[in-house]
This record gives C-alpha cells, structure tokens and sequence, in this order.
C-alpha cells in the first residue's frame, strides 16, 4: 500500500482495503438532487460559477460530475433529514474565489467540532453549504475500482 499523506485510523484503512477489492463494488457513486423552482439558473450556477463538468443526460438535461464525496449517518431526535455540503481544503480561499464570482455568503464561517462550516446564496434563494472538514476523510483515487 501506498505511504498515505496523512495517518489514518486503522479501521478506516481495512475499509478502504476492502472497498479497493472488485467484489466489493455494489456502490459505485453517489447521485444527489437539488430540487429548485429555478433549475435553469440553479444549473448555470453549477456550470459557470462552481465549474462542475456536466454530460447531456438527454434532451439537454445536464448531470454535474463531483469530486470525490463522502457519505456519513448521524443520530438525530428529530425527524430523519438529508444535508448536502460541498468540501474543500482551504475554506477561506473558496470563500473569497466565489464572492469573486458574485456569489453571496449566506452563513458566517463557524467553527464546528467536525470542521469548518459556512454557506452560500443560490441563484434560487436556496442555500448550499461548504465546509472544510478536520477530520479524517476516506481515501479516493485511481487505486479505487
């Protein structure tokens, strides 16, 4: 196995481990959906602002490729929910490249125990969130099948 950049937990190496093995490729992505009244400017936004590269699923409907994700449940009293947080290393330098952009931020950056958290304005009023995490994340790359 390759050195890693950063420790990780043993348990999340074995996992890895395992995941990398072809017979353990039942998931193979994830598909996430934002559901909008504003899908044409909410698609731009994605294409032109955040530059996520699309293919025609057809008829001109876009599908946005995404960098590596990661997938987490957590307890809750409350009702079930989902979240969606787009990652990235340097939350500050995401901050400042998209108000470049025009993009407003909605949420202060907060400091959480899993890492740092903000959110940003979309085109359709909605919010999306960014977060830099502090915590250990899965391993991705070309030596995933």
């Amino acid at each position: 196995m390759a050195t890693m950049l950063h420790p990780r937990p043993a348990i999340i190496v074995e996992a890895a481990e395992r995941l990398r093995s072809r017979d353990a490729t039942m998931i193979s992505g994830v598909h996430a959906i934002i559901f909008t009244r504003d899908a044409d400017a909410v698609r731009a936004f994605l294409r032109d602002v955040i530059e996520l590269p699309s293919v025609d699923a057809g008829g001109g409907w876009p599908i946005f490729a995404l960098p590596p994700a990661e997938l987490a449940a957590h307890p809750t009293d409350d009702a079930g929910h989902h979240e969606l947080y787009l990652m990235c290393d340097d939350i500050e330098a995401a901050m400042s490249q998209l108000e470049r952009k025009g993009v407003e931020v909605s949420r202060p950056i907060v400091e959480e125990r899993w890492g740092r958290v903000t959110a940003i304005q979309m085109p359709d009023g909605g919010e999306l969130r960014l977060y830099q995490p502090n915590h250990p994340t899965p391993p991705h790359g070309p030596d995933r099948p």
